[in-house]
C-alpha cells in the first residue's frame, strides 16, 4: 500500500515535471538558462523551500 502511494506520487510528479517541456520547450529552456546563472546557495535555498512546502501540504493533507 505504502509502496503503490509512493509510485503513485512520483508518477504525478514526472507528469508534472513534463508538462512544461512539452507543451512549452522554448520557455523551458530559458528557464534553465537563468537558472544556470544563480549561485549555489541561491539554487539550495530553493531546493530547501520546496522541501519544506512539500512537508507542509503533506502535513495538511494526511
Amino acid at each position: 500500500m505504502a509502496l503503490e502511494a509512493l509510485l503513485l506520487a512520483m508518477g504525478l510528479m514526472l507528469m508534472l515535471e513534463g508538462f512544461l517541456p512539452m507543451v512549452f520547450p522554448g520557455l523551458w529552456k530559458r528557464l534553465f538558462e537563468q537558472l544556470l546563472q544563480l549561485e549555489e546557495g541561491q539554487i539550495r535555498f530553493f531546493g530547501m523551500f520546496m522541501v519544506l512546502a512539500g512537508l507542509l501540504l503533506f502535513w495538511l493533507v494526511s
